[in-house]
C-alpha cells in the first residue's frame, strides 16, 4: 500500500529543514555549487559550442540572465493582475 503525503505538510517539513540547516551552516556555502551550475547555463545556452571568447560569453550570458529574470517578472505581473482581476491563473504568454 502507497502512503499519501500531504504537500501541505511536506512543504512545512521542508521549510523546518531549510531553516534548520541554514541555522548551523552558511547559506552561501550550501548553495554555492547550485548558484554556479545556474550561472554556468546561461553560459551554455549563449555559447554551447565555446567558440565566444570569454569576455563576450559572459556579456552575453549576463544579458540572457537579465532577459530571463525579466520574462519573469513580466509573468509574475500578468499572474497577479489576473487574480486581482478576478480571472484565476494567468497562462505564460
Amino acid at each position: 500500500m502507497r502512503r499519501r503525503f500531504d504537500p501541505d505538510e511536506m512543504a512545512l517539513r521542508g521549510r523546518i529543514g531549510a531553516y534548520r540547516l541554514h541555522a548551523s551552516r552558511d547559506p552561501r556555502e550550501t548553495t554555492q555549487r547550485a548558484r554556479a551550475a545556474f550561472r554556468d547555463a546561461f553560459e551554455r545556452m549563449v555559447d554551447p559550442h565555446n567558440d565566444l571568447t570569454e569576455r563576450e560569453r559572459l556579456r552575453r550570458a549576463e544579458a540572457a540572465r537579465r532577459a530571463h529574470y525579466a520574462r519573469l517578472a513580466r509573468l509574475s505581473a500578468v499572474a497577479r493582475k489576473a487574480r486581482r482581476a478576478g480571472h484565476g491563473e494567468a497562462g505564460e504568454e
